[in-house]
């Protein structure tokens, strides 16, 4: 099927969660207070990790910190806009603005997805092979593979991109969410979406579950090592720690795959699941992966004080 760009809107409007002005003024207050708690633990995170030349040299802290990066990325590509929006009472958004947000969305959340599983591969090797760790993660493998993290986010978000941009959109522009993404903006094309809905489950809502179904081996295989070498003590604490990390990334990959694996529906949950993996995840993510280290802690608190 061959479509022309015929486009002819040339913005959106943004409806948001809801009409009700009460609701409204709720999320916003519990948007910009969690908004400006995930800049500053990340932000933090970011400053403590740079400032202390043991934790930067450690792959594991070099890793967390590109972490926070995309925390700070994932939880400012929309939400931002949507508190300036409710403040102005300016629903609209461009056309560009739009493209935008897909791009940058799909950028940030495939990177972070294959960081998340680089991470796992890193405590993978720390427990499994401690031998080897100074070899199997030197800086240039952390570096490599880091890049190959962006470099998927980025071929990931590109094809997205591409397909919503072939497909022209003459009709309605009503996006039911607070910012746009492929679900909820190809419903809005002239032609049948059938193709672009069949792109979008290989290519994220299978990504985000060989992902999530791969961390969670890798989780539970660590869980095993540690049970059948360490003692009692050993292997509640790394049940604490894998535990922890299985409800986080369940929380982020969770919406993923509600929403990526079944484009044919849309339900009024759907807005809710956005909001925890653009807003509620990243300022998670400080709490399950920094903040439960005494290293990483201890940094902060020297960062502070």
């Amino acid at each position: 099927m061959e479509w022309k760009n015929t486009t002819v809107v040339t913005e959106f409007v943004l409806l948001g969660f809801s009409r009700s002005w009460d609701i409204q003024l709720l999320l916003f207050v519990f948007l910009l207070l969690l908004y400006m708690a995930t800049l500053f633990s990340n932000i933090l995170i970011l400053l403590a990790i740079s400032q202390d030349h043991h934790l930067l040299g450690s792959p594991m802290f070099f890793l967390l910190g590109h972490l926070a990066f995309l925390d700070l990325c994932m939880s400012s590509f929309a939400t931002p806009r949507a508190l300036f929006a409710f403040l102005a009472q300016r629903q609209a958004i461009s056309f560009q603005g739009c493209m935008a947000q897909i791009f940058f969305l799909h950028l940030f959340g495939g990177s972070e997805m294959l960081l998340l599983i680089v991470m796992a591969y890193d405590r993978y090797v720390a427990i499994c092979h401690p031998l080897h760790y100074a070899s199997l993660m030197g800086r240039h493998r952390c570096i490599g593979l880091v890049l190959t993290s962006w470099a998927g986010g980025l071929l990931h978000a590109s094809v997205q991109l591409g397909f919503t941009l072939s497909v022209p959109f003459c009709g309605s522009n009503h996006v039911d969410s607070f910012f746009c993404d492929i679900p909820l903006v190809i419903k809005l094309a002239c032609v049948d979406t059938y193709p672009l809905e069949v792109m979008m489950v290989t290519n994220s809502g299978i990504l985000s579950l060989v992902c999530f179904v791969g961390l969670l081996f890798s989780y539970g295989y660590i869980l095993a090592t540690v049970s059948s070498r360490a003692p009692v003590e050993g292997t509640s604490k790394a049940l604490s720690t894998c535990a922890s990390h299985v409800i986080v990334i369940t929380m982020y990959f969770g919406p993923c795959m509600f929403i990526y694996l079944s484009p044919y529906t849309h339900f009024w949950v759907d807005k809710m699941l956005s909001v925890l993996y653009t807003a509620v995840t990243p300022f998670l993510n400080p709490t399950v992966y920094a903040l439960k280290n005494k290293k990483m802690k201890s940094a902060m608190w020297r960062l502070l004080y």
